[in-house]
């Protein structure tokens, strides 16, 4: 009996034992510090299922890869390193001038391939091909972009004469989007040259307009003005709304306006105390490559970094000032309201500007057309929506223009312009020789113009303790820069990548370079008696041919000359008056 119980108690501690137990773990368990207890279902570190042989030989068989390799010696050298936290491999090439040429990734598990990266992807993120990375995901749909397209032809050809000039003008500036189709999906050799057969043919549309003296012969646009000027402020309210709907959309150019911006508002001029990464404290998180932006900057605030947000004139930051007053700044790359009200009112800006001029050059129906083609054009809302500075130099020209008949005036705009962006310098000569070249009485009212304006803009390196050294900062972070910068976006540069097949056209670029310098030094004296029209021509023509020979091109840069390019080829013959026609007011410089 005593043996039966004693049994039966064992039996009863087991069973109670047993259901009272926890479960077995199922994940990792942590104690309170954050630390692994060792479980027997804990991960347990395991060798790499790859080696760096294999791995790199996976890279190598991809086709892109295998593509660009063939332009190198057989034997690059190679490195490849086993992350074992992500459990891939990330593998690089170099051969020896071109440097890196290629970088990619290889789960080890699989062995598949996540990303395969060559040459100018290499070290520019944004030659990827990355969704949206510029403009915002909805207006590179491709439905947005063809409706805007659409409305753009359809609002302003010659529906009369379907093969007239003006159509083949407006079939250019749309054909940039066809570049821009191949840059979204990260084929870079294929978009840069399709940039320029369209880029040279506005340009010499432009001079040959401008030397002339006439528009183009072409019919009125179908449309009666009524309707030009109703769909422009729907598309001008689209636009606004679909910025203000975009608050993520603000890539460095203009998050580096609200950074200059506040270092104006902080007694500071903006070179040299750009937030940077270097070895600071950290104070944010990592991103999605690990890298850290935010940190505690010198002046003891926790800023999101841009090392080379510096790189602008004075103008590109003093328009800034007013909105990061009114909607301050919080130190983060995060939806940024000062960036995205500087880009409107100067979008806004620029399309009452265009429409005053096309009202001084043809009346009600090129005033409606103009701010209509402003409106429309797929490129404008493309840095609008980027909310970048690449409209407030157009600004300062249209505005220049207005106001021709006033030297001064017509110098303190270029200026302005000119320290905004740099390229605007070249406009600088045929806008003094104007109307009736370099003789005119009005040239020393120009330059004195020209000069107060610079002086104007140049007063934020007052705020430095040192103005010698401000300016030698100033000089060695933005022109000395901007000269010697490297780039995969222009056919000029493409020599750096010493790739069999990759042409090295950098002497060609430096003969293009000294023939638009004279040719802007021509135009300072003919054509003489120019008209407005030709003033505006010219300016699209010389910007145009900037933008030819850039190292460094983007199509953020169209707006640059669009408007000008577009009143030269839509005015309506009748309206523009010849060179002796000329009004009282700019007749009486010469």
């Amino acid at each position: 009996m005593i043996r039966a119980v004693t049994v039966l108690a064992l039996a009863a501690g087991v069973f109670c034992s047993v259901a009272t137990a926890a479960p077995p773990p199922e994940q990792p368990v942590y104690d309170d510090q954050g630390r692994l207890i060792d479980t027997p279902f804990a991960p347990t570190a395991t060798a790499p299922r790859l080696d760096a042989t294999r791995a790199t030989a996976i890279l190598f068989r991809e086709p892109e890869v295998a593509r660009w390799l063939d332009r190198y010696p057989p034997k690059p050298q190679t490195e490849a390193k086993y992350d074992s936290v992500k459990r891939a491999w990330t593998v690089k090439a170099w051969s020896g001038e071109a440097g890196q040429i290629v970088l990619g990734t290889v789960v080890d598990l699989t062995g598949g391939v996540t990303e395969a990266w060559t040459g100018p992807q290499v070290a520019w993120k944004m030659a990827r091909g990355y969704d949206g990375a510029f403009g915002g995901k909805t207006l590179n749909e491709p439905w947005v972009w063809l409706v805007l397209c659409g409305a753009f032809l359809l609002g302003l050809a010659d529906l009369r004469r379907p093969l007239s000039l003006r159509n083949l003008d407006l079939l250019a500036l749309l054909s940039f989007s066809v570049s821009l189709w191949f840059f979204n999906r990260g084929q870079i050799f294929t978009s840069v040259p399709l940039v320029y057969p369209p880029l040279l043919y506005l340009t010499a549309r432009a001079a040959w307009i401008g030397f002339r003296g006439r528009p183009p012969r072409a019919a009125a646009p179908v449309w009666p003005v009524w309707v030009l000027a109703a769909a422009t402020v729907f598309l001008a309210g689209f636009r606004v709304g679909l910025n203000i709907e975009t608050p993520r959309s603000v890539i460095d150019v203009g998050y580096a306006g609200v950074i200059g911006g506040q270092r104006i508002l902080d007694g500071e001029a903006p070179y040299g105390h750009m937030p940077v990464q270097g070895k600071l404290k950290a104070c944010g998180p990592a991103d999605a490559e690990g890298e850290i932006r935010e940190r505690i900057q010198v002046n003891g605030r926790c800023e999101a970094s841009n090392d080379r947000g510096d790189t602008y004139g004075p103008v590109a930051y003093l328009a800034y000032v007013p909105a990061v007053a009114a909607f301050g700044w919080s130190g983060k790359w995060d939806s940024l309201p000062a960036a995205h009200a500087t880009s409107i009112f100067f979008d806004l800006l620029s399309l009452a500007l265009v429409a005053l001029l096309g009202l001084r050059v043809g009346g009600t129906r090129l005033a409606a057309t103009l701010a209509f083609a402003w409106a429309a054009f797929p490129f404008t809302l493309y840095v609008l929506n980027g909310n970048t500075n690449d409209a407030i130099m157009p600004a300062f020209l249209l505005g220049g223009l207005l106001l021709a008949s006033s030297p001064a005036r017509r110098g303190a705009l270029a200026a302005l312009a000119g320290w905004t962006k740099f390229g605007a310098l070249i406009v600088a000569p045929l806008w003094l020789g104007h109307p009736n070249g370099i003789r005119s009485p009005g040239r020393g009212r120009f330059v004195a113009g020209f000069a107060a304006a610079t002086l104007a803009a140049f007063a934020v390196l007052l705020l430095e303790p040192s103005i010698p050294h401000a300016a030698r900062v100033f000089a060695e972070r933005t022109l000395s820069f901007q000269v010697g910068r490297e780039s995969p976006f222009s056919i000029w540069d493409w020599g750096q990548y010493h790739a069999r097949g990759i042409p090295n056209l950098h002497s060609v670029q430096l003969v293009l370079e000294g023939l638009l310098v004279a040719a802007a030094a021509v135009l300072a004296f003919v054509p003489r008696g120019r008209s407005m029209l030709q003033l505006a021509a010219l300016t699209g023509a010389l910007l145009g041919g900037f933008q030819l020979v850039l190292t460094h091109w983007f199509y953020l840069y169209l707006p640059w000359f669009f408007p000008f390019i577009a009143l030269a080829v839509l005015a309506p013959r009748a309206a523009e008056p010849t060179a002796e026609e000329v009004p009282d007011a700019l007749a009486a410089e010469g």
